[in-house]
């Protein structure tokens, strides 16, 4: 065994929970497949793999934090990995909201001789864009005013404020949510 290392990343040791996630993705997926073709035991088997992959996602997340608090193998260089790859994992959902607007902007700026050359195509209901449209529009941004109003109190030492606008935040929320 080398007693002194000679770089600044951490080399995991051997670990089960990778096979251990797999395998729950795969419960889950047939039985998802089995619950949508209405055979018998497909929810179990959907609830048994969604629940075995909480409980990976749980013990594996205990492991990641034991080894970087307690055991200290996180140095700077392998704190960079996750910061990273949350950096492009908002690069890529704005990458995908921008080329969904793209398509749908083309769709309907130059529709198809496949969809008879009009936009919307024929027999597609339209919805209003004042009734449901417009209150999943108001909802979250009235929730992001909440959790806004929360910031600002929690910084002025104000915590009954902060509760009532989290609780109005969450409640927002639930009601986006549901509807």
């Amino acid at each position: 065994m080398i007693e002194s290392q000679r770089h600044s990343y951490h080399l995991v040791d051997p670990s089960p929970w990778p096979i251990s996630g797999s395998l729950g993705a795969l419960a889950t997926t047939i039985g998802g497949v089995m619950y949508m073709n209405s055979f018998r035991g497909g929810a179990t088997l959907l609830s048994l793999g969604l629940i075995f992959i909480l409980y990976t996602m749980f013990v594996w997340w205990h492991d990641v934090l034991r080894e970087s608090t307690l055991e200290g193998h996180h140095t700077k260089v392998v704190q960079l990995g996750p910061r990273y790859g949350f950096i492009l994992f908002i690069v890529f959902e704005v990458m995908f909201i921008f080329h969904l607007f793209r398509a749908s902007s083309h769709s309907f700026l130059e529709p198809t001789v496949e969809i008879g050359g009009i936009w919307p195509p024929k027999e597609i209901v339209v919805l209003d864009p004042r009734e449901i449209p417009f209150l999943n529009t108001l909802i979250p941004l009235s929730s992001g005013a909440a959790v806004t109003w929360a910031h600002h109190a929690i910084l002025a030492g104000k915590e009954k404020r902060a509760v009532y606008a989290l609780v109005a935040t969450v409640s927002l929320d639930l009601v986006f949510t549901a509807f």
